[in-house]
Order: structure tokens, then C-alpha cells, then sequence
């Protein structure tokens, strides 16, 4: 059985530099109920690339799902980010690294 993530790109849109505190706030919290709900597999923020903000990957039912929490996203919904939403498609043991 194929099995998904999916990353989320996290890119800088003209007004990221306008950021609140109260977004960043909201966005953490954002993260920190996603990661409480198991939808969490890891986040980050990039450092030394241009434009790019951050990345999550999520654990979701299905590309809706993650669709749905990328619009709900704080920094997506309040026009600091934008994003781009890519499957993973997991190797792993379990399924021998895809051979």
C-alpha cells in the first residue's frame, strides 16, 4: 500500500516583512496543535534561501486534508505566505525503500 505525506513549502509573499507578533503567535500555536493532533511530522524554517519561509510535512487522510490545513495555515490566511503543496510518497522498511 502506497504510503503519503505531504510537504508544505512555505514561501515569502511581498508583505512577509510586515509579519505581526500576533501572527507569529498564531502560527506557532498553529504548529503546536497540528503536532498535538499527530498531523505533525516535522517543520522548520530555512536559512540561506531567499524567499522561502519554511516547510511542514503533514500526516493526513488525504491531499484534501492537507489542503484544508495549508488554507487554515495563520501565515497563509493573514497574506504573509503562500504555499506549495507536494506528496511524499514514503520509503521506508516497510516497504523496502520503494524497490
Amino acid at each position: 500500500m502506497e504510503k503519503l505525506m505531504y510537504m508544505v513549502m512555505l514561501e515569502k509573499s511581498k508583505t512577509y516583512n510586515r509579519m505581526t507578533k500576533k501572527a507569529v503567535i498564531e502560527h506557532v500555536e498553529n504548529i503546536r496543535q497540528l503536532d498535538n493532533a499527530g498531523k505533525l511530522e516535522i517543520c522548520g524554517v530555512f536559512k540561506g534561501y531567499p524567499g522561502m519561509a519554511g516547510m511542514y510535512i503533514l500526516k493526513t487522510a488525504s491531499r484534501e486534508e492537507a489542503e484544508a490545513l495549508c488554507k487554515a495555515e495563520p501565515l497563509v490566511a493573514g497574506g504573509f505566505a503562500t504555499y506549495k503543496l507536494v506528496a511524499l510518497q514514503i520509503a521506508d522498511r516497510e516497504n523496502n525503500y520503494l524497490l
